[in-house]
């Protein structure tokens, strides 16, 4: 287990490889992502394998390695941004590199199926990466979101450094920041990567679940202990968590949920499946106020050369 450390920030100009780790990937999307990405200022690069299709598979699992393994060890590429998420990254985990991951010290931007890689980064590499946007959205893409990555990703977050969000249960807490997909959250429960907050915020988002299901989850995380120690509670985009038999919203399962947790929780905020998708430094510290609504970053997630 290493202590967690910082990738290093990017230049301006600096490359960035374009990964698909889990699921295929449409390649227009890719196109007009790439575009938004190089406008940002960045160059790009992908394999000429990286729109290859194995079922609901970005490739098979043999491919998907050895993508994720060239971007690590290639010297001209500075950070990874995953063209997409679906399902595939927890088939690989256990295939890959810790050392090299953190020798390379490179950025990883991704979110939805990419928090498992997160997670497996942050505690078998000891990794600090970003949660953010991908190129699944294509030229649908928040141009804000896309200009506040790459003023993360050198290390200039300061535009988009306090999240506003809906306070749902009072009180103030800090603590480094943690999260992603509920579903890819408890799915982790029991294995090597499996999320522990102890200490931490935990900020999660959802798509496409009923409130039973997110109720399911939520408590599949705490009777398994995955809470213990969590001091704050972030939601994003829940949205389309809805299900149209029964009267209950997601809203109210998460107030439930946070009150019974007995931490500052803020809900709404602009990260996850929505076309905003602000993006957030997993591992870097932050506050988070139940009242005002507030979520703070308080460092830029990058190591910055001096």
């Amino acid at each position: 287990m290493y202590a967690l450390r910082k990738p290093r920030a990017l230049a301006a100009g600096a490359m960035l490889g374009i990964a698909a780790p889990g699921g295929p990937v449409d390649p227009d999307r890719v196109d007009a992502g790439c575009a938004l990405l190089e406008a940002a200022g960045f160059g790009t690069f992908r394999r000429d394998d990286l729109t290859d299709r194995r079922g609901y598979l970005a490739g098979d699992d043999d491919r998907r390695v050895a993508e994720l393994t060239q971007l690590w060890e290639d010297p001209a590429v500075g950070a990874i941004v995953c063209a997409r998420g679906g399902y595939g990254c927890d088939r690989i985990l256990d295939r890959l590199d810790p050392a090299l991951v953190r020798e390379a010290a490179k950025p990883l931007v991704g979110y939805s199926d990419v928090t498992a890689l997160l997670l497996w980064q942050a505690k078998h590499a000891g990794l600090a990466g970003f949660h953010g946007p991908m190129l699944d959205r294509g030229s649908d893409a928040d141009p804000a979101a896309v200009a506040s990555l790459a003023g993360w990703l050198m290390g200039k977050a300061e535009a988009r450094a306090v999240f506003v969000g809906t306070g749902q249960s009072p009180g103030v807490a800090e603590g480094p920041l943690i999260g992603g997909s509920l579903t890819l959250l408890a799915a982790s429960a029991g294995t090597s990567w499996e999320v522990e907050p102890d200490g931490a915020i935990l900020l999660l988002e959802e798509t496409n679940e009923s409130p039973y299901r997110v109720d399911r989850m939520l408590q599949q995380l705490r009777s398994s202990g995955r809470l213990e120690g969590v001091v704050g509670l972030g939601c994003g985009d829940l949205t389309s968590c809805i299900d149209p038999r029964y009267d209950t919203q997601v809203g109210e399962v998460i107030a439930e949920f946070s009150s019974a947790l007995g931490v500052p929780c803020v809900t709404e905020l602009p990260f996850g499946h929505g076309r905003t998708n602000f993006p957030w430094p997993f591992g870097g510290r932050a506050t988070i106020d139940g009242s005002s609504g507030e979520v703070r970053m308080l460092d830029r997630g990058v190591e910055v050369a001096v």
